[in-house]
């Protein structure tokens, strides 16, 4: 089955179509407020929708938008879900869609939040913080004053000589694998709970404590080959967790043991829920789906990094900017959604088995 879905253009159409289609399902529907506005002065939330008994003990829980502008395609698998396949569920069980996690970073066309908050690196001890000396000898290079043709051109230089010093593997872990201390960078962890972590923790608490069993997937895009969803567990390989990953879909990557596209996260999400969820079985995963190359990805963080910490959003270079990171993270040719929609209904599919057992 093709998606026959397009992308949305903005972070209101992809909320509009995500709502119009919970309600054409029969969901019922929560709508969070954030406090801020979005880039056209729209109203953000995280949107919610539910299908399923209150009381279901087995939970499938869908996240779009964690990276803000990765919901583009998150939006877009879940509610072309809600339009074509909620109706063959299984009724046992609930289903639940949470839409645009992070609905600032959607909005603005950022990864990060209205705080430059990687959210996926937010959930550590800001007591205990990680350090990342690696990142702190590269921090004005990565994020330069200026973003000038010669300043990007000497940046770039240097940048990829110590790519080339150091191996893909440590340098890709030293930039997008958490910092704390350069809040105009890249990755950006923040020092504290952000709106987003501190909503997460305190919906699953409240909604979920019937669960014995929650299925989560985490939608993203950015890294591995194109259109390809390669599923990462954020424990290592072993852990009853991780092997109860691998018997429900088959073959899922570590990022703790290597092998898989993404570095090692402080502070993601994922591996959190343990904290918010602890009387339930959790087997999540992040569901990553490939869009160009890592260079490239680079290279419209780094541009978008600057344009809030240096320039100015709404000046000239902020649209050119936003389309750079968008293109990054969303792919419109029609193939690409058409590959990231099957392998979509693949690993849900597979969940929903794996929960009727």
């Amino acid at each position: 089955m093709t998606s026959h879905l397009p992308l949305a253009t903005t972070y209101a159409e992809a909320r509009k179509r995500f709502l119009h289609e919970s309600n054409e399902a029969g969901a019922a529907t929560s709508s969070y407020l954030h406090p801020g506005v979005g880039i056209s002065g729209e109203e953000l939330a995280i949107d919610v929708a539910e299908l399923g008994p209150d009381t279901a003990t087995d939970v499938v829980l869908v996240v779009s938008g964690t990276h803000g502008v990765e919901g583009f395609c998150g939006s877009a698998l879940q509610s072309r879900w809600l339009e074509c396949c909620a109706a063959d569920r299984p009724h046992g069980l609930s289903v639940v869609l949470v839409h645009a996690l992070n609905p600032h970073g959607f909005s603005w066309v950022r990864r990060t939040n209205e705080d430059n908050v990687d959210l996926n690196r937010n959930f550590v001890d800001p007591d205990r913080l990680p350090s990342n000396p690696g990142y702190d000898e590269i921090a004005e290079l990565l994020v330069p004053a200026e973003w000038t043709e010669t300043e990007r051109e000497r940046t770039d230089t240097l940048l990829l000589e110590m790519l080339a010093e150091r191996g893909l593997e440590a340098f890709q872990q030293t930039i997008s694998g958490g910092q704390y201390t350069h809040p105009g960078g890249v990755f950006y962890g923040g020092t504290a709970p952000v709106w987003s972590h501190t909503w997460l923790d305190a919906w699953c608490r409240q909604h979920l404590g019937a669960a014995r069993r929650v299925a989560i997937l985490d939608l993203h895009t950015g890294l591995g080959p194109w259109g390809e969803g390669e599923l990462i567990a954020s424990g290592a390989t072993g852990t009853e967790a991780n092997d109860r990953a691998r018997a429900w879909w088959g073959k899922v990557t570590s990022m703790i043991d290597g092998g898989s596209v993404s570095a090692v996260l402080s502070g993601d999400w994922l591996e959190a829920t343990n904290r918010f969820l602890p009387h339930a079985q959790v087997t999540g995963a992040a569901l990553e789906f490939g869009t160009v190359d890592p260079v490239t990805v680079l290279h419209a963080l780094r541009a978008d990094a600057w344009l809030h910490t240096h320039g100015d959003p709404a000046g000239p270079d902020g649209a050119a900017i936003r389309a750079q990171v968008r293109d990054a993270f969303a792919d419109d040719d029609p193939a690409w959604l058409d590959e990231v929609w099957v392998r979509f209904l693949q690993v849900i599919e597979q969940t929903f088995v794996a929960l009727s057992d």
